[in-house]
């Protein structure tokens, strides 16, 4: 909905845009158009190594590589992240939604870390840290004070993952800056960590409350999902305790048997919210299977450091493309939906694209045990592009024109 704010030189309504009202707006609509672009250029590359030329050059002060990790979590991820706090605190606290300046402010900033991450090549590397590390303490100074006046104590979980994430990023710019030596990969790996372990406590509380609603509205009353709480706070903390293992100073086999633990614990959870009564709401079934992916990550990683098998860097991605990917799409979706108004259904093109971001999933963790890396990259990333571009495209009209009323 487009706001007007009197200009104090001409008096005269200054129109707002509709996608700077409010956090989700601007932020989903972001990292769906930046997980398009980023995937994109990271194909690019790929595509160019393959041929053994250079399709374009990078203006990076890192391996591509590691650009590709970090703005995938640190960029993408947060982007979202930004838009869930930024929507649901207010519901959380009672308070009142950030205003567009704060939107405005906090999304020119992240936008900033992107370009200067993307231009490290030419920019000082203590600057690049600096403008690309504001982004997080910004959103938390919006957060953190509604949660604390309003005793929201189980969320104050947050202030937790927030400052985890902010010190997965500090380890990779550290040794992007020369500062240290070998933290980038483990900067990256402790940020997958921190957002499968946001999905274990948001998924684990929205999952089965939309499922239990959507059940209710339909009268079947006596088969509702279950959530038991020793079971619910196990699983959590395992996530938990698998996201500061995953520092690097912390043995292998240690985060391996906490993952095994997690997807064990999550598994569980997952079955009491008896998500095979959804199968014709894929607004639902998106949730589950998300969550589910979840459960069977954390079990594929444990596996393969602990007995071997799969590579560490193919099981990481179940976790952070099925895992991260699935359930951050279908958040997008759903509060998209429920926050501009409209029914909450997903289009046969979001059902597409979420389907194609699961193969992307299972193509980029299995693939390399019977095809080429090369074809499995370019199979993932065309999946991963496809997904979000058809998300970006039927979402843009959403996220930019105003809430519709009734």
């Amino acid at each position: 909905m487009q706001a007007n704010l009197k200009s104090r030189a001409f008096g005269s309504p200054v129109q707002i845009p509709t996608v700077l009202t409010a956090g989700f707006r601007f932020f989903f609509l972001a990292a769906g158009l930046y997980a398009v672009f980023a995937m994109f250029a990271w194909v690019g590359w790929l595509v160019a190594q393959a041929n053994g030329g250079v399709l374009f050059s990078f203006s990076q002060d890192m391996m591509p590589y590691h650009w590709h990790a970090h703005e995938l979590i640190f960029g993408y991820t947060s982007a979202v992240m930004a838009g869930f706090f930024l929507t649901a605190v207010p519901n959380w606290t009672g308070t009142r939604d950030a205003k567009a300046f704060f939107v405005s402010l906090s999304g020119l900033l992240w936008l900033s870390g992107r370009i200067a991450v993307w231009f490290s090549g030419v920019i000082d590397p203590l600057l690049v840290a600096i403008v690309d590390l504001a982004f997080v303490p910004l959103l938390a100074l919006n957060i953190l004070p509604r949660l604390a006046r309003k005793s929201q104590v189980r969320n104050m979980v947050f202030l937790f993952l927030l400052t985890a994430l902010f010190t997965a990023n500090l380890l990779v710019h550290l040794e992007w800056m020369g500062w240290s030596s070998g933290t980038a990969e483990s900067g990256v790996r402790l940020g997958i960590f921190v957002s499968a372990g946001m999905i274990a406590i948001v998924g684990g509380r929205v999952v089965p409350a939309f499922t239990r609603n959507a059940l209710s509205r339909q009268g079947l009353t006596e088969n509702l999902p279950q959530s038991f709480p020793p079971l619910e706070k196990a699983g959590i903390l395992a996530a938990m305790l698998a996201a500061l293992a995953s520092l690097p100073f912390v043995p292998a086999v240690v985060l391996g048997i906490l993952c095994l633990a997690a997807g064990v614990l999550n598994f569980l959870r997952l079955i009491g919210w008896k998500g095979w009564l959804t199968i014709n709401a894929p607004i639902l079934w998106v949730l589950h299977l998300s969550f589910l992916l979840l459960a069977v990550g954390y079990l594929v990683y444990g596996s393969s450091l602990v007995f071997g098998g799969i590579g560490e860097i193919a099981a990481l991605h179940l976790l952070a493309v099925g895992a991260v990917g699935c359930m951050t799409l279908a958040m997008m979706t759903r509060a998209s939906l429920g926050h501009s108004g409209r029914p909450l259904k997903l289009s046969t093109p979001i059902v597409i694209a979420f389907v194609a971001l699961v193969l992307a999933a299972l193509s980029r963790t299995f693939g390399t045990l019977v095809f080429g890396y090369f074809p499995v990259m370019f199979a993932a990333g065309t999946l991963w592009i496809a997904a979000f571009s058809l998300f970006a495209i039927i979402y843009f009209p959403i996220l930019t024109r105003k809430r519709i009323s009734g």
